[in-house]
């Protein structure tokens, strides 16, 4: 299900990734969200989330990863894992949730613009080549 957001991602670095924070050193700091839809097993939708200090808003959730599958209606759970994150936060004692939502998450956007959540800037990635796939690594220049 996680490879619905992220699609190049294989099961040895999901699983690594997953333990990690799923099992952190200090309790409540950083976890996983599961969604099932009754009567199905099967999970349809998730999220990852971990606490930080945030300069200006304090202790924040920041969560991440959205995933929601359902071959009919994909809204309702898109609506239970964002509801899922107030409560996450109230529990741990968070002041502000800050969402990191891929450029293909439209439904998340549409659900949690509905639920209060609003842009507070953008960000921005750079892929960081390995030292030795670099000119200088190599003494060439």
């Amino acid at each position: 299900m996680i490879r619905e957001a992220l699609p190049g991602l294989d099961l040895k670095t999901w699983l690594r990734f997953a333990h990690r924070i799923a099992q952190p050193r200090r309790p409540g700091q950083s976890g996983i969200i599961v969604v099932h839809r009754r009567p199905r097993p099967l999970p349809c939708g998730v999220f990852t989330w971990r606490c930080e200090h945030d300069l200006v808003h304090g202790e924040i959730l920041i969560a991440e990863h959205f995933v929601a599958v359902d071959l009919l209606d994909p809204a309702p759970v898109m609506a239970a894992l964002v509801a899922e994150l107030d409560l996450l936060a109230r529990r741990l004692g968070c002041t502000a949730i800050r969402t990191v939502v891929p450029g293909q998450g439209a439904l998340a956007i549409t659900r949690l613009h509905a639920a209060g959540h609003r842009h507070e800037g953008e960000m921005l990635w750079k892929v960081v080549p390995k030292a030795e796939d670099t000119p200088h690594a190599a003494g060439r220049s």
